[in-house]
């Protein structure tokens, strides 16, 4: 493929379809409620229990039966619980430890973010949005208004190659700035709508492209011309920073929130192993429900609640280190060998 095939220039407008995830594989690593994923997981869980034990190695029904059997297990389970619910007090220790700190960095952080704020407002014309979802959607109309300043620019240019090849990648700019101004309106900040919505924006690889032209057709550019590239590439730049400072202050989100809920779901599952020791037996729930003993159907369900803490761990953390994987590098790396890069 050569630099200066279409379909370089032209890319997916969302990165499920630009990485190739299937819809269901998207929706369960990154769209998908987490409560809902991990309701998923349980069942599966349950699922497996309850069919391994019956279906394929019946002779666990007898073990099952036994309390030594139910005893060493759950005993098991508390101990996890325990020692996961403090790894998870200590991640959100961690996690409130870096809001923490001296007048001097606070001072400094309040002038980063206020100096980034100035330069927006020339950037837009206009005051920056104080909420997430309004200021990122600035970014991107601001985008699409020096993408329309350069097409307009560069009408006149005698270069038929340059302007096919920048009227492409325009197009293509500008379709994608659509799609996620329309994933983007109307969310609020605590979801992960917006920080989906901005992956969605493959902004380096648009920086890329504004750099090969620049490169490529430089001898066919006027210092007007030369002008309006650098001045997308600026407002391209602009959204590397804005959508990692949003991704690190939504990674501490969720995890505020992940430590909240793996607390809550501790205390359920702590007494649910708590009550199989001291009153689930052999002699306990006989009889058989659809073929399967009850016994096997009580102890399915407790081992199921007792990993839920678990599950809530490993589905947030599944979308974050997804979401980090897609946003190592910031500024004009791609580092996939497809050419959707972000």
């Amino acid at each position: 493929m050569t630099e200066t095939d279409g379909d370089e220039i032209r890319t997916a407008n969302t990165l499920r379809e630009r990485v190739g995830l299937g819809r269901f594989y998207s929706w369960f690593l990154l769209g998908g409620n987490r409560f809902v994923v991990t309701g998923l997981l349980a069942a599966a869980v349950f699922a497996t229990f309850v069919g391994i034990s019956t279906l394929v190695v019946p002779s666990l029904q007898v073990a099952i039966r036994s309390a030594d059997t139910i005893e060493t297990m759950f005993s098991t389970m508390i101990g996890t619980v325990i020692t996961g619910t403090t790894l998870v007090v200590t991640i959100s220790q961690l996690v409130i430890s870096q809001e923490n700190g001296p007048l001097g960095d606070q001072r400094q952080r309040m002038s980063d973010a206020m100096d980034f704020r100035t330069y927006a407002t020339e950037l837009f014309e206009t005051a920056p949005e104080a909420e997430p979802a309004g200021f990122l959607a600035q970014l991107l109309e601001a985008n699409v208004r020096r993408a329309d300043a350069l097409e307009e620019c560069i009408a006149d240019n005698g270069n038929d190659e340059l302007r096919r090849q920048v009227g492409e990648f325009l197009d293509s700019l500008r379709a994608n700035a659509d799609v996620v101004l329309d994933e983007l309106d109307g969310e609020q900040f605590g979801t992960f709508a917006v920080l989906d919505a901005i992956l969605d924006y493959n902004y380096a690889w648009k920086i890329y492209q504004v750099e090969r032209f620049t490169d490529t057709f430089g001898d066919s550019l006027d210092d007007e011309e030369r002008e309006a590239f650098h001045r997308l590439e600026t407002a391209l730049t602009m959204f590397g920073p804005a959508r990692e400072q949003i991704k690190t202050l939504y990674f501490q989100w969720e995890l505020v929130d992940l430590s909240r809920y793996i607390l809550y779901a501790a205390v359920p599952a702590l007494v649910v192993a708590g009550a199989m020791l001291a009153f689930v037996g052999a002699p306990t729930f006989p009889g058989v429900t659809l073929g399967v003993p009850n016994i096997t159907w009580v102890v399915g369900a407790a081992f199921t609640v007792t990993l839920v803490p678990f599950l809530l761990f490993l589905t947030y953390i599944l979308r974050i280190v997804v979401v980090a994987k897609h946003t190592l590098a910031i500024g004009p790396f791609v580092l996939r060998q497809s050419y959707g890069g972000d």
